[in-house]
């Protein structure tokens, strides 16, 4: 077997803002996995929120043994970016060997167009305001939240987007008493869900103070394991492949997390359709999709996905899978 890890970065349409910080590309890590004459490719996103690196990530998945399948990758990386991108190539690999969509060779149903949100990064409530007006047209709108002046920035956006759903990144950004000031708030602007208002590990609150709309775990659910973690806090979780170690492990959480009664979002880190194309395989039926990475690229993997407006559609064989 034959592994191969090379670093891409993808420069972005305009600067992208959240709590933590800005971005001006995406900076992701791409695997090709090469056996009997079929190569399969994964990306993944190395995060520094969860001790992650460039650096780091490479030398994870070069440390690997030269032959690998998905089953032995559950037991020898972690849940996390480098597990994800092998784990991907695993199966796109298997597909095209096969002759068979991924979709097929894992027993799920023939996927369908999803649509996703379009996310509005952080900025003052001026500029938040013009934003949301040019995405008006778009159904679902997400906006990056997360500091204690968000009171202004959600009437701006609201009225910028009047028709638009809305949902709420604070990316751990808020303390409870800014939450709970919020939250009535919430829901009269017609906020959907609210993802992460406080941070991992110090979110004990959310099991005590009103939660007015459903409030959605991101940070704070990485795999299954996380599940038991969760229970009377949160209403819904945020399945992301980058987190969860790979499609493998993020279809198992999405059966086990509705299985527990937590509604299901499927979310992405900032990166190319090689990372959309198999989480548009864990968003089907999904109550929120949050797979617009592409269409805030200024370039993108050849062939992309493609978008109808906010409507993402099957992603090209060639791509993966």
């Amino acid at each position: 077997m034959s592994l191969t890890v090379t670093r891409d970065r993808f420069p972005l349409r305009e600067v992208f803002t959240i709590s933590r910080g800005s971005k001006t590309e995406a900076a992701v890590l791409t695997v090709a996995l090469s056996r009997e004459g079929a190569t399969g490719r994964g990306e993944c996103v190395p995060y520094a929120r969860y001790g992650e690196s460039l650096d780091s990530v490479a030398a994870e998945i070069s440390a690997l043994p030269e032959v690998i399948d998905r089953a032995t990758l559950q037991n020898l990386l972690p849940a996390g970016a480098a597990r994800n991108a092998v784990d991907c190539a695993l199966w796109d690999r298997e597909a095209k060997r096969a002759g068979r969509p991924v979709w097929q060779l894992a027993g799920l149903p023939a996927p369908a167009p999803v649509t996703t949100c379009f996310t509005l990064s952080l900025d003052t409530p001026e500029r938040m305001r013009a934003a949301a007006a040019r995405a008006a047209g778009r159904p679902i709108l997400k906006i990056k939240l997360g500091t204690e002046e968000d009171m202004a920035r959600l009437e701006a956006v609201r009225a910028g987007a009047p028709k638009a759903r809305i949902v709420v990144d604070a990316n751990e950004g808020w303390t409870a008493e800014v939450y709970s000031a919020l939250a009535p708030h919430l829901k009269r602007l017609g906020v959907a869900l609210v993802e992460q208002p406080l941070p991992a590990g110090a979110d004990g609150m959310l099991a005590e103070i009103a939660r007015p709309v459903p409030v959605c775990a991101d940070e704070s659910c990485h795999d299954r394991a996380s599940l038991a973690g969760l229970r009377g806090k949160y209403d819904m979780v945020n399945i992301k492949l980058d987190k969860a170690g790979g499609l493998t492990e993020a279809l198992a959480l999405r059966e086990a997390a509705k299985a527990e009664g937590f509604g299901i979002m499927v979310g992405c880190m900032v990166s190319s359709s090689l990372s959309m194309a198999p989480a548009f395989l864990v968003a089907q039926r999904a109550a929120v999709a949050d797979l617009d990475g592409p269409l805030i690229l200024a370039e993108d993997r050849k062939p992309p996905v493609r978008y109808a407006g906010s409507v993402m559609q099957a992603p090209d064989r060639a791509l993966w899978g």
